[in-house]
């Protein structure tokens, strides 16, 4: 696709996507490192802390590599950016015991990510 055809919303969720990608590629290296930020002895839906780390951090990798497709005008970053963003949805559902208020906004930016790119250029989802 030309860069002249690349549409606003699409830009638009792969500047999302890489802001979420670096949150997420910080979150994940404080959790493999065990870093004072976190709360001992908290309890994980799966697995411990460092799991969750790489985890996150994989998946904030794989959102900073959509993005970069999606701003060459590639559409396979688009739909590897909706896979990694209900991949991080996901994630950071499963650490609403740890941290809630952190876990829902990671969440809430995840959906507009998967809403943006899902949506078609006149604004309609696709079916």
């Amino acid at each position: 696709m030309d860069a002249d055809e690349v549409p606003s919303w699409w830009i638009f969720a792969g500047i999302l996507l890489g802001i979420s990608g670096v949150l997420n590629v910080i979150w994940g290296i404080a959790a493999i490192s065990e870093s004072h930020f976190f709360v001992l002895n908290t309890h994980y839906i799966l697995s411990d802390l460092k799991t969750w780390g790489w985890i996150t951090l994989i998946l904030g990798v794989a959102q900073l590599f959509a993005s970069g497709s999606l701003f060459a005008g590639g559409a396979y970053g688009r739909w590897f950016g909706v896979v990694t963003s209900a991949l991080v949805a996901i994630d950071s559902l499963m650490n609403i015991p740890a941290y809630p208020f952190w876990s829902l906004c990671v969440f809430a930016l995840s959906v507009v990510i998967l809403y943006h790119l899902v949506k078609t250029p006149e604004g309609r989802a696709t079916r």
